[in-house]
């Protein structure tokens, strides 16, 4: 019987190289096709994500590219129209976007207009005025009743016109009696008027809103007023609270009957303060407190009691107010010498709060000049005579804390 030959030819073995490096080549591109489907997934997705953002700067180009939007107040409906009082005090009738609900127009409705139709693009939210918003005070001054010297008699004024009915409101109601409503301040420049609204402010937690009244006198008609409005408003709304109206003499001037148009819109911001103060609107929780160098320009109609119940003068410092206030400035000088506040206090006759102030500091300025690490008596007098020279060549006093 023959035997069989099982080995392997040699032919069966060359035909299986090819396949296995067919197999193999197959398997890398099967692998570059993947990978490069991946990639072209990756890129698509990318390119969307591109164009998403090509489409959103445009829209944002074409947004900045469009006119600005004229703000104004609705006034009153006119069946489907609108009157309008624009920025610059124009008054327009004008048409209503469809697409915004009616409601929302309504008397007194901030809407922004089309620059060109005028017509109501869009209903704004109410907002307060940037000059009512930046008078509140966040930060608490750091002044207090102790820096205040000589004004014991006009700080318990104050106190008792002020705190007094924040703190104890129900006595007043004991009593049957109505709480002063606000009081004011006068008296020559450098005083305390000011430095007192300071230390009020400082001594009472309550919002503080504080201003200077020619913040008030605007260029448009029924601007002054309508600031008025909304300082008073917003004072209800974050009652209790204490309003501070510097230099009111800029807008609370005697009204005359022959005027120019300037002078008929700051009588218009008066007449819209007077409402406010002694209106249907009780302020209840809300004090006025007014500080001004010439209350003899003032309207009667701002100083008759209902308005300002208390009127409260400081005149300029006597001999013991001004050794009062020389304490106060000196207390953190260096104490190696002894300073004499009585004889400094005489020397200093007819000097005021905020010069008393100017003399301690000229007088350490020099000390620290010098190299020495206290101040001497002839710092304090050559301190007064450069003040008097700058009193006497016309310089205005300098504003301190007093004020």
């Amino acid at each position: 019987m023959a035997e069989v030959d099982d080995s392997p030819r040699s032919d069966d073995s060359d035909s299986l190289e090819p396949l296995t490096k067919l197999r193999n080549e197959y398997k890398d591109l099967s692998s570059d096709a993947q990978q490069l489907l991946t990639e072209k997934l990756y890129l698509e997705n990318e390119c969307a994500r591109l164009k998403k953002r090509v489409n959103s700067l445009d829209e944002e180009v074409r947004s900045l590219r469009k006119p600005p939007f004229v703000v104004g107040h609705v006034q009153d409906r006119v069946e489907d129209k609108a009157v309008v009082r624009s920025s610059n005090g124009t008054v327009f009738l004008v048409t209503i976007n469809t697409r915004i609900d009616e409601e929302k127009i309504k008397p007194g409705a901030r809407v922004a207009l089309n620059q060109d139709s005028l017509s109501i693009i869009e209903v704004l939210n109410d907002s307060w005025d940037p000059i009512v918003t930046s008078a509140e005070i966040i930060e608490r001054p750091n002044s207090s009743f102790d820096d205040l010297g000589g004004l014991d008699e006009q700080i318990k004024e104050l106190r008792e016109s002020i705190e007094l009915p924040l703190n104890r409101p129900d006595a007043f109601l004991d009593f049957g009696i109505t709480p002063p409503k606000g009081v004011l301040i006068t008296g020559p420049p450098g005083t305390g008027k000011t430095a007192m609204a300071k230390a009020i402010a400082n001594s009472t937690e309550v919002t503080f809103l504080g201003l200077v009244g020619s913040e008030l006198a605007q260029k448009y008609i029924g601007e002054g007023g309508r600031i008025v409005r909304e300082l008073f408003d917003l004072a209800r709304d974050r009652a209790p609270a204490i309003i501070f109206i510097d230099e009111i003499d800029s807008i609370g001037s005697k009204r005359l009957d022959v005027a120019t148009s300037g002078d008929r819109e700051v009588q218009r911001t008066l007449m819209q303060l007077l409402a406010e103060l002694d209106g249907f609107d009780a302020l209840d929780d809300v004090k006025i407190i007014a500080a001004t160098n010439r209350p003899e320009l003032l309207d009667p109609a701002l100083l008759r009691p209902g308005r300002f119940d208390r009127l409260i003068n400081i005149d300029l410092p006597n001999l013991e107010a001004r050794e009062s206030i020389f304490e106060v400035y000196c207390r953190n000088l260096p104490k190696k010498n002894k300073i004499d506040t009585r004889k400094l206090a005489i020397s200093s006759d007819g000097f005021s709060g905020a010069e008393i102030k100017s003399v301690v500091t000229e007088a350490a300025i020099s000390a620290i000049a010098d190299g020495r690490d206290s101040c001497h008596e002839d710092d304090f007098t050559n301190a007064m005579s450069k003040l008097r020279e700058k009193r006497e060549s016309g310089v205005d006093s300098p504003d301190g804390l007093y004020g």
